[in-house]
């Protein structure tokens, strides 16, 4: 058990009364760790004889009666130092006078900040008296008293001014797991729990100062059930004095429970019919509330025959007619008869399909008081009681002229949308065809001057062969080149128009083996340079071309080849990012020339470069043709560059999803980067 008590300063000087501690009916004692008495309260001084003793002599107010005795308290403070806490000690004590007191020490250790042992924290008891001292075997007169008590089910103890047990009967004793007999010379504080004797001892102390006690507490039994008990502690007064006091315990648990059973039903109830009042007046609050304040609908009541009941401020609202004037009318006179076209149905024919089907919907023209109409969309439901019984009918009109008409608009624009659809893929169609004869122009047409042109060129050169005139070899190989040129140009211009018609076979493709491949043909192109390839290992699968991919990759990887070559030490980096919007973003960084991006306001327009071809071969079509691949693709691609400081392209690809791994042959890997 372990104890929390502030003890009294021995050095303090203090009158009798003042401090809480001195009035505990128990002993409350501190050693240190040489078994010196640190604080000691009145009542243990009184109980050892040395009340008057002074300061000095109080470190020595503990003194084992033997040399076994100190052992066992030298032991004791020990097992408090290493391990905090030691079992309670039964010890013999030298009074002041002599004589030899038994007393029980039940300690605590106390410790400082750092951990050190400061001293005990002990509780001290006269000694429990064995059972036999208890006065033998009992009387006729006292077995009766036993026999009576133990079949009263209260819980009868009686402590004397020592809070010594001297009686206690057998429901009493059972509570604490005990037999009376074993009750009998228990101090009290051995009996009842630490947390409980911190609660008790002020009303312990008032009785037995003289003023009984009542009152209920919740208490744990031996078995760790929780029960309620009504508590009497009553002062045994003989004369002048308090012997004692009586304790009684009556078990109230059923009542408790009972009572706060009853307690919480009737909160409940209270509660459940407060909540429903509340619910049931805000509801019919909202109801009137809803019904009137309704702008665009309108709600009232027919009776199976179809005649208004209950007319609403939002039906007198949209309608225009007063309750006074419909009440008693069929609902029928409400709707337009010019309904032509529309899915308006006989009125009577809506009463029977909404008490069959419990709902009808109806849509057609509603008339105003003032003899205007708006297109409505009114429904019709049949209201029953819990036996299913017709109470009547409600409709619920709503004013969707407006939609009406927007619906009207709607019908024209998307005629007129899909008339100008038709248009424009006629007109694309025909542009098609006209880039089909374009293609076919450019590819048979403007190649045959071409040839020709190249034909009469090396014909010339060789009639006039080495001729003496720098002029004229000039002119010939540059008219040569230049035919060559437009020559390649026509190519690309083909294959951009090519790239805007060309379906696009989607399919999961893993970029890892088709950038490797890209990058072995640059590497067999371009032998003898030393670029350092700095790849991402962890490419993702995209859904796309895989040719079309390889060659977009490829124009780009070739860019950056190209306009690395006056750099020693060439470095081009390939790596993937997450996109923030969804998909992967890529880029080609590369430690090149570089270009001002400012001026490059149509990089990727057919035949536009950023530099000379006297610097940089080229003609002007990768870019574009790359753009329109990832165009093409779903994606967008844009640049980041400057003079001297190298280019970075970077393009993004939609993320779909990843499907299974695609393997490519070694023939199908030189297909793609070729």
């Amino acid at each position: 058990m372990e104890l929390d008590l502030s003890f009294t300063d021995i050095g303090c000087e203090s009158t009798p009364g003042q401090d809480p501690f001195d009035q505990v009916p128990g002993g409350l004692l501190a050693l240190d760790a040489h078994l010196h008495c640190v604080r000691a309260n009145r009542t243990l001084l009184n109980w050892l004889g040395h009340s008057g003793a002074g300061a000095d002599a109080l470190a020595h107010v503990i003194e084992p009666a033997d040399a076994q005795s100190l052992e066992q308290l030298r032991a004791h403070v020990d097992a408090l130092r290493q391990r905090g806490e030691a079992p309670p000690l039964d010890l013999a004590l030298r009074k002041a006078d002599g004589a030899v007191w038994q007393a029980r020490l039940q300690s605590a250790a106390v410790f400082d900040g750092q951990g050190h042992f400061l001293h005990s924290s002990t509780l001290v008891q006269p000694a429990p008296a064995p059972a036999a001292a208890a006065g033998g075997a009992p009387t006729p007169t006292e077995a009766l008293l036993r026999s009576i008590t133990d079949r009263i089910p209260a819980r009868l103890a009686y402590y004397d001014k020592d809070l010594v047990c001297r009686f206690a009967n057998a429901a009493h004793a059972g509570r604490y797991g005990k037999t009376p007999e074993e009750m009998v010379g228990s101090h009290l504080s051995y009996v009842v729990r630490p947390e409980v004797l911190h609660e008790i001892l002020p009303r312990v102390a008032a009785a037995l100062s003289g003023q009984p006690q009542s009152f209920e507490a919740e208490r744990q039994d031996a078995s760790g059930q929780r029960h309620y008990y009504e508590i009497h502690y009553l002062p045994d007064q003989q004369g002048h004095e308090i012997k004692g006091i009586f304790i009684e315990l009556h078990d109230i648990s059923e009542r408790r429970r009972t009572e706060e059973l009853v307690l919480n039903a009737n909160r409940d109830l209270e509660e459940r019919v407060r909540e429903r009042t509340t619910e049931l007046f805000e509801s019919e609050q909202r109801y009137r509330l809803m019904v009137d304040a309704l702008q665009d609908y309108c709600v009232y009541f027919i009776d199976e025959q179809g005649r208004i009941t209950e007319w609403t401020e939002s039906a007198q609202r949209l309608h225009g007619h007063s309750k006074a004037q419909v009440t008693g009318k069929p609902f029928g006179s409400l709707m337009s008869a010019d309904n032509a076209g529309e899915d308006e149905i006989d009125i009577q024919q809506v009463l029977r399909l909404a008490k069959s089907h419990g709902q009808w919907e109806t849509r057609g023209w509603r008339l105003r008081e003032d003899g205007t109409r708006f297109w409505a969309h009114s429904v019709v439901t049949a209201l029953r009681n819990q036996q299913g019984e017709l109470r009547g009918l409600s409709c619920i009109t709503r004013d969707m002229t407006a939609a009406k008409n927007l619906e009207d608009v709607m019908n024209d624009l998307n005629r007129e949308l899909e008339k100008r659809v038709a248009d424009r893929t006629r007109q694309l169609v025909a542009a098609n065809k006209d880039l089909d004869v374009f293609s076919h122009m450019v590819s048979h047409d403007l190649r045959a001057p071409l040839r020709h042109i190249a034909s009469f060129t090396s014909l010339l050169q060789e009639q006039i062969g080495e001729s003496d005139d720098p002029m004229v070899q000039q002119c010939l190989q540059s008219i040569g080149k230049s035919s060559k040129r437009m020559g390649v140009m026509i190519e690309g211009l083909l294959e951009y128009a090519r790239l805007g018609r060309v379906a696009i076979e989607s399919q999961p493709v893993p970029l890892s083996p088709l950038l490797h491949g890209v990058i072995a043909h640059l590497r067999q192109e371009n032998t003898q340079r030393q670029i350092d390839w700095v790849i991402d290992t962890d490419l993702p699968m995209v859904r796309g071309d895989a040719m079309l991919l390889a060659q977009a990759w490829g124009n780009l990887l070739d860019n950056a080849v190209k306009y690395t070559r006056k750099h020693p030490n060439a470095r081009i980096e390939v790596g993937c990012k997450v996109n923030p919007v969804g998909g992967h973003m890529f880029y080609i960084s590369d430690n090149g020339v570089g270009f001002d991006l400012e001026k490059a306001h149509n990089l990727f327009v057919m035949f536009q470069r950023q530099h000379h071809s006297m610097d940089f071969e080229g003609n002007g079509t990768g870019l574009a043709q790359t753009q329109r691949i990832i165009e093409r693709h779903g994606g967008r691609i844009w640049c980041e560059t400057a003079p001297g400081r190298g280019c970075t392209f970077y393009f993004t690809l939609p993320f779909e999803g990843t499907g299974p791994a695609t393997e490519f042959t070694p023939s199908a890997l030189a297909a793609l980067s070729a």
